[in-house]
């Protein structure tokens, strides 16, 4: 079965494949109900925002997050750091994601990102984050979606630094184009990856094939574009 990303915008994306994953849903433009499951990293209002779940989520609610999202939400299930669960043949493990020299993301708070493996490709959704050294620590990604856009999460070179230290087939960067971050930040953060890279535009899907998930041997490389994108 093909599997594709759809950057919805700012942090919130879109996983289709054997199952239908939203992570951090905001702004959804369509009601759509076709969310199997739904993560969410942290409680803030980009990223935790019950009024876009009620747009995708069908009967019974399947949504993850920290105990203080399940708690304000009224329903879902608990992923605190460090747990995994199954659904299905999907693997999702809560990872560490919190700011070293910001206040916006305490460690203290225990947020999360998501290592997902879904149709045996793995993907690693940073959450709000600076590069930090549980990522070192991963294991195997094939997908590595990361926040470039500075002040609250990781600027374009934090974010290179941290995707060469991955090293994924393939980095997607997002926090960008909406609050916080432009363009700039994501062409930046691409010109300094050793892996390849894909910026997408709000809406855009792409297919992971296998084109997408080959890997670099570690030379800096140029934005690559020659993937098979769709707009909305």
């Amino acid at each position: 079965m093909a599997l594709y990303i759809e950057w919805i915008g700012h942090s919130s994306f879109k996983i289709m494949g054997s199952k239908t994953i939203y992570i951090d849903p905001w702004k959804i433009p369509n009601t759509l109900n076709d969310s199997d499951i739904i993560l969410i990293s942290h409680e803030h209002h980009d990223h935790f925002s019950p009024h876009d779940i009620k747009k995708i989520t069908k009967e019974p609610w399947n949504v993850y997050g920290p105990a203080s999202v399940i708690q304000e939400l009224g329903t879902g299930k608990v992923l605190n750091l460090g747990d995994s669960t199954i659904e299905g043949n999907i693997i999702i493990t809560a990872t560490p994601a919190y700011t070293i020299n910001k206040l916006f993301h305490p460690i203290e708070k225990k947020w999360i990102g998501f290592y997902i493996i879904i149709d045996d490709i793995k993907i690693y959704y940073a959450g709000d984050t600076d590069f930090i050294p549980e990522m070192r620590d991963l294991g195997p990604v094939d997908i590595a979606l990361l926040p470039v856009g500075g002040k609250f999460t990781m600027d374009a070179d934090e974010a290179a630094a941290a995707a060469n230290k991955i090293f994924p087939a393939t980095a997607i960067p997002y926090h960008w184009g909406d609050i916080v971050g432009t363009k700039k930040d994501a062409n930046l953060f691409a010109e300094d990856c050793e892996c390849k890279t894909i910026i997408l535009d709000p809406g855009e899907i792409i297919e992971i094939s296998e084109k997408v998930l080959e890997r670099n041997s570690r030379k800096k490389s140029p934005i690559h574009r020659i993937f098979q994108i769709w707009k909305k």
